[in-house]
């Protein structure tokens, strides 16, 4: 496959990315599809999307996505402190900074017991729905997903919780090749917001 059909896929799910709120996965086979391409092709990168994406949110959404981003990360921390004892880390677009007002937050919580974070949510009177997601090895494991209100959107946002186990937390910070890490923690995300304010 050339690099210029590489491009060209990364360049039409990035655009799903940003303005249908897809995650990475289901956007790359969606622009296959777009291009009329065989299920089959070669498909980009993690990287090479989220370069497009970058792209993209600088050309069409240089005036908007900073706010919404900021209010993403906001809203994260809120709940980061609420459910701070399950070691929460933020990952996926709010963290690594291309979300925008379509992106759900990711959050990934460390529990000694599985079932622990959903008793913390009903204890707090918080509804939610179970899903499924994989954790690093590929193992499913359970997510829960909360549609809650963010007022500096003025609309609802969804935050998947997903539920990992407390050894997992081992090597969760490492960067990748790039030298950028795939989550982060309040203390982090703290950092980030600071940098905004400087």
């Amino acid at each position: 496959m050339t690099p210029e059909l590489t491009t060209e896929i990364a360049a039409a799910a990035a655009r799903l990315v940003v303005e249908e709120g897809l995650e990475y996965g289901p956007a790359k086979s969606r622009a296959l599809k777009v291009l009329g391409l065989p299920p089959r092709t070669a498909l980009p990168s993690n990287d090479e999307l989220e370069d497009q994406v970058r792209e993209y949110l600088d050309i069409f959404c240089a005036d908007t996505q900073p706010a919404e981003l900021l209010a993403l990360r906001e809203l994260a921390a809120t709940w980061m402190e609420r459910l701070a004892e399950f070691r929460p880390h933020l990952s996926g677009a709010v963290w690594r900074g291309t979300a925008t007002r379509l992106s759900h937050i990711h959050l990934q919580l460390y529990c000694d017991d599985s079932k622990s974070a959903e008793i913390a949510l009903l204890n707090q009177g918080v509804d939610y729905d179970v899903g499924q997601s994989r954790n690093a090895k590929g193992e499913t494991v359970d997510q829960l997903v909360l549609d809650v209100p963010c007022r500096a959107l003025n609309e609802r946002v969804a935050i998947a919780l997903t539920i990992l186990d407390h050894d997992d937390l081992r090597g969760a910070l490492k960067p990748d090749a790039r030298g950028r890490t795939e989550r982060g923690d309040l203390a982090a995300l703290r950092q980030l917001l600071n940098a905004k304010e400087d």
